[in-house]
């Protein structure tokens, strides 16, 4: 094997993301003291149990990505704190990586990329983008990633114009990414961090995020149709032009976030609501159960139809603001 290829395994080796509840537990505590903040200081701050704090501290629990990506913020840390090993590789440009790949593919040691025959019989690439450390790349057009990506920090990375539909991401960090004009549609993206990215004009249709922090990103003219958010974060998000058709938001906390568009067929159950704006929204067959701090919900210039109307009074909402259509 070759110098590259060789500098190339020994930092994937050496920067797979090692997680285990006893170091994370001695770097909460760590960083905690160094601050000078209690046990039932930090549990406050995070709206859990001082004895949930102590699990961590003493290594009997961990807590998952999105509280992680939270603790980091209190401590004054960056999320890769916690990890063992994690420290970056530099990878300058996209076809640097690609042809990296392909050279590893004729190793038996390594498989991030893998040719697989199709009924023509022509080989085609399956890239594993798993367990890597990547930062400023450029990985636009990118194909061929069939679900494997998962584990991974991804920072400040282009994926413009990139086919990721049937996506599989799970227990990753990306942060400030580019994700414009891509398809996303049909994916699972669970327990992650996706902090300042950018899914301009991107499909995200029948995508479901689960137990992710989703914060600060721009959503500007993305279609989310039959998308799902459930059990995560989700603020401080850009909305403009956004396509709404049966998307459901369920156990969320949504925060600081303004709601624009048409949104038919819609679906927010049992979600917390932080300074929300309907502004210049029509709802139309638009469910609301059992949501909280809904009294706070602006609505400015909104439109409704009579059942979206008749759930919003069930929820208590603040109905000022709110016309229906005729």
């Amino acid at each position: 094997m070759g110098a590259v290829q060789n500098n190339f395994v020994a930092s994937k080796n050496k920067n797979k993301m090692m997680l285990n509840s006893t170091s994370i537990g001695n770097k909460i505590a760590t960083a905690r003291k160094k601050i000078n903040l209690s046990q039932a200081e930090l549990a406050q701050q995070v709206s859990i149990s001082s004895q949930a704090v102590g699990k961590w501290e003493r290594g009997e629990s961990m807590p998952d990505i999105t509280t992680l990506n939270r603790l980091a913020e209190i401590l004054g840390v960056d999320l890769n704190y916690f990890s063992e090993s994690f420290a970056p590789i530099d990878i300058r440009t996209a076809d640097t990586e690609l042809n990296n790949y392909k050279s590893l593919t004729k190793e038996k040691t390594v498989s991030s990329a893998v040719e697989h025959p199709d009924r023509s019989g022509e080989k085609k690439l399956n890239w594993d983008m798993s367990k890597l450390n990547l930062v400023d790349s450029d990985f636009s057009g990118l194909k061929n990633l069939h679900e494997k990506f998962g584990s991974s920090n991804v920072q400040r990375c282009l994926f413009i114009g990139s086919n990721m539909s049937g996506l599989i991401l799970n227990s990753n960090n990306i942060d400030s990414c580019d994700f414009t004009n891509s398809d996303i549609s049909n994916s699972q993206i669970q327990s992650s961090n996706l902090g300042n990215n950018i899914f301009k004009n991107c499909s995200l249709q029948e995508t479901e995020f689960t137990k992710s922090n989703i914060n600060t990103c721009d959503f500007s003219d993305a279609d989310l149709t039959k998308t799902t958010f459930r059990s995560s974060n989700f603020m401080k998000n850009t909305l403009t032009n956004v396509k709404w058709n049966n998307s459901s938001f369920i156990e969320m906390q949504i925060q600081d976030v303004v709601f624009e568009g048409t949104f038919d067929g819609c679906y927010f159950e049992n979600c917390a609501f932080y300074d929300v704006k309907f502004q210049n929204a029509t709802l139309i067959n638009t469910f609301f159960k059992n949501n909280k701090k809904f009294k706070r919900v602006q609505f400015i210039d909104c439109k409704v139809d009579k059942i979206t109307y008749a759930f919003l009074k069930s929820n208590q909402a603040n109905l000022t603001g709110i016309s229906l259509l005729s």
